[in-house]
């Protein structure tokens, strides 16, 4: 498709506030809470303290997700691994965070997913090892995604056609779910601002504002047009991940490290036939591999070493590329594993406590501290339970000292759904049936918005009624649709090509992210925002 849809003048009901007015309304009160960093953390407690009754704004610096919280591998799991070190209360916690999110909070964005777990001669875990921990495992979550088990690998073959058969000698099987993260992000985004937060993205903190000595709020530069303005509150959360000692360091420039560093790097591939099932290869005794069929191609991966440079420069070299597709064929045949089949490769940091040791062995676990100025700073974290871990940081914010938030938090209920909920299956047939005579979506397009979108796909249907251009294929060779970009632009903060094609829809995963695509994406968005 050589032209770009017409941008028609109706937007989205709730459609975003302007960047203008989001700043003015960040700039002329005070909030009880301002959120530095729109990732796992920051997102997840703003929409936690909005939902408690608070008055939150959050602030970050790139886009939403735009750094590691997208650069996830996209699961939300119980933790397998986690059964070697008796870890059994975490996983049984983890299990009930999937659980929620699966059932009660994000069925349309979190997906279930068969796993195997292959047993090679010779390798390091035998059979009934295996057999044992997946037992366990699906124990631990009341066996809601079936029993763990042993199974042939005659079976695993049929499922999985690129495994690698030789010397294999069974495979392990359990459940657990994955997910869209950057989708997730976005979805949260909203529902805080649902809940009454105020949110603006590209928006940098250049310095911290003080009262007697206390931070009582930032400094903002926005990246997209250069204005400068500023957000007053009652308190302020450091929620910035890698950057979170850079910020501590505007605090007190005397603060030392609290936190290091391990990169993560995934790479994706074409799939050439189907996978059923994703695959967790042990590689030692002690790490694991993943391969699972994501977005019609397999996602590869995780890395995990020690990274000391900016985190702007994080990416996956090629000693990455090469490690990962080395690990892999652990379990995958090579025909499978061809360099020329990558479409996409990337890499995230994750954020653990500060100390000595491999960073491999370090806990995953989530630290909130107090700096010289009454800013508190987070760090850590995962998508799996990131609602229970915005639940942790409200406590912290309740009980910070001189600022007495306690009185003015309401108590919240135990799950709130995220906005589109919907089961995936009937919003794609609603897709399908509920169009004008001699109008039709073709099935896969209602699919791909069903499962990334939920009940909020009515929206992008309506759009597409109005301006049937908006229903055509942003790229001939995948399912996103103009009318996705252009509901991003009106309702999901997205303001340049990267917040599109990496982050709101699929386009950079499935190496469509061509520099003509990324041309008319970016045009696409300077005509939307020009009528805004």
């Amino acid at each position: 498709m050589a032209t770009i849809p017409t941008l028609g003048a109706e937007r989205t009901p709730g459609h975003t506030a302007s960047r203008a007015a989001t700043r003015e309304l960040l700039g002329r009160a005070t909030y009880d809470l301002l959120v530095i960093g729109g990732g796992i953390l920051g997102t997840a407690t703003a929409w936690t303290a909005a939902q408690a009754g608070l008055k939150v704004a959050m602030v970050e610096a790139g886009d939403f997700a735009g750094a590691t919280s997208s650069a996830s591998s996209k699961l939300v799991h119980g933790g397998l691994r986690y059964l070697q070190t008796g870890a059994v209360r975490l996983v049984a916690e983890n299990h009930k965070e999937r659980r929620a999110l699966a059932t009660d909070v994000a069925p349309h964005l979190v997906n279930p997913l068969t796993f195997f777990v292959p047993v090679y001669k010779g390798g390091p875990h035998s059979a009934p090892k295996l057999g044992a921990g997946v037992f366990l495992y699906s124990a631990l979550s009341a066996f809601r995604d079936g029993m763990g088990r042993v199974s042939t690998a005659a079976h695993a073959a049929q499922q999985v056609p690129a495994l690698r058969t030789e010397d294999l000698r069974s495979v392990a099987v359990y459940g657990d779910h994955q997910m869209n993260d950057a989708r997730m992000a976005v979805m949260t985004v909203r529902a805080a601002v649902e809940a009454g937060a105020v949110v603006l993205n590209h928006a940098e903190v250049t310095g911290l504002r003080f009262t007697r000595g206390r931070v009582t709020g930032a400094e903002l530069k926005d990246r997209l047009d250069g204005a400068e303005f500023g957000v007053d509150a009652r308190l302020v959360l450091n929620a910035t991940g890698p950057w979170v000692d850079h910020l501590r360091k505007l605090e007190d420039a005397g603060s030392a490290p609290s936190i290091r560093l391990s990169k993560g790097a995934h790479v994706v591939v074409k799939r050439r036939t189907p996978w059923r099932a994703a695959l967790t290869i042990p590689i030692d005794k002690y790490r694991v591999s993943f391969a699972i069929p994501w977005e019609d191609h397999v996602l590869l991966g995780t890395t995990d070493e020690e990274y000391t440079g900016d985190p702007l420069d994080v990416r996956a070299t090629e000693a990455d590329v090469d490690q990962i597709l080395s690990e892999a064929g652990h379990a995958i045949r090579a025909e499978h594993l061809r360099r020329e089949d990558i479409t996409y490769s990337f890499a995230g940091l994750r954020v653990l406590p500060g100390g000595p040791g491999d960073t491999a062995a370090a806990k995953r676990e989530t630290v909130v501290t107090e700096g010289r100025g009454g800013m508190l700073s987070v760090a850590g974290g995962k998508w799996t339970t990131y609602r229970h871990i915005g639940r942790v940081v409200l406590e912290k914010l309740k009980h910070a000292p001189g600022v007495g938030l306690a009185e003015d938090v309401s108590p919240i209920p135990p799950t709130v759904p995220l906005p589109g909920i919907g089961a995936p299956n009937a919003v794609a047939h609603r897709l399908l049936i509920d169009r004008e005579p001699g109008s039709r979506m073709d099935p896969l397009i209602a699919r791909h918005l069903a499962s990334h979108y939920g009940t909020l796909s009515f929206d992008l249907a309506r759009l597409i009624a109005e301006d049937p251009a908006l229903g055509e294929p942003v790229h001939p060779d995948g399912p996103d649709v103009w009318a996705q970009v252009a509901y991003a632009a009106d309702s999901e903060w997205a303001y340049t090509a990267d917040d599109v094609l990496r982050r709101r829809t699929t386009l950079t995963v499935r190496g469509l992210d061509t520099p003509e695509v990324r041309e008319r994406v970016a045009a696409f968005l300077a005509g939307r925002s020009s009528q805004a």
